[in-house]
């Protein structure tokens, strides 16, 4: 957990430790990036504004240190009501946010869903081929030509949701619901940005998508024939 109000980052450690978890606390950007660097997490707790670095850029920062932290599920927390913030947030790899105030068994309910979501992926150890394409659920690795690519929990969960049902169309809240989110609010479009994120890294070209098309207003469909 990434929190300058100790205050809150105490409350936090102690509600999780008394839930079974094992959590470290650091209260600046630099000591954070520290410790993951020291010994990886399942997972990060990272709050929005940090005393010395932006945590959007510390987001950032994270998803470009490589494996395994590259793909670490990291859960942002806001003061800040401005959905441009969640939205930045998602865009720069953040798997989930959480605004403050908020309820220790929200947060618990959050951190539960971000954390089982590779063990539910895991169930399926098969490899799946979309023509170039190849997802290995098993090792929750995708390449295209045999390239790797960078894609967080959430977004290997959506590729997956995607790829089960190729050929059909998905509404939002389905393509939510498959990976364990939480319920879309009216107007809510941030499944729309993991969906932009996932285009950048699997398409050759993400303003012409040949491998996750867009049916307006329905959703979105994974090609079954790609690459013919």
């Amino acid at each position: 957990m990434i929190e300058d109000d100790e205050r809150l980052a105490g409350m936090v450690v102690t509600y999780l430790r008394q839930n079974g978890y094992e959590v470290a606390h650091a209260a600046s950007a630099a000591a954070g990036l520290a410790e993951l660097e020291a010994s990886p997490p399942a997972l990060v707790l990272l709050d929005l504004m940090l005393p010395d670095a932006d945590g959007l850029d510390v987001c950032r920062r994270i998803r470009a240190l490589g494996a395994p932290l590259a793909s670490v599920p990291i859960v942002m927390l806001t003061a800040k009501g401005d959905p441009f913030d969640r939205v930045v947030g998602l865009e720069l790899g953040a798997d989930d946010y959480l605004p403050k105030p908020f309820e220790p068994r929200e947060l618990l309910a959050r951190l539960r869903a971000v954390l089982r979501r590779p063990q539910l992926a895991g169930l399926d150890s098969g490899l799946r081929q979309f023509g170039r394409l190849l997802i290995d659920t098993g090792a929750r690795r995708v390449t295209v030509d045999g390239q790797a690519r960078s894609l967080t929990s959430y977004q290997f969960d959506l590729l997956l949701a995607l790829a089960a049902s190729a050929g059909r169309v998905l509404s939002r809240e389905h393509l939510v619901d498959a990976v364990k989110g939480e319920s879309l609010e009216p107007f809510d479009r941030s499944i729309d940005v993991h969906i932009g994120r996932l285009r950048q890294a699997i398409e050759d070209d993400p303003k012409q998508p040949k491998r996750i098309i867009t049916v307006r207003g329905a959703g979105y469909v994974f090609a079954k024939v790609q690459d013919a």
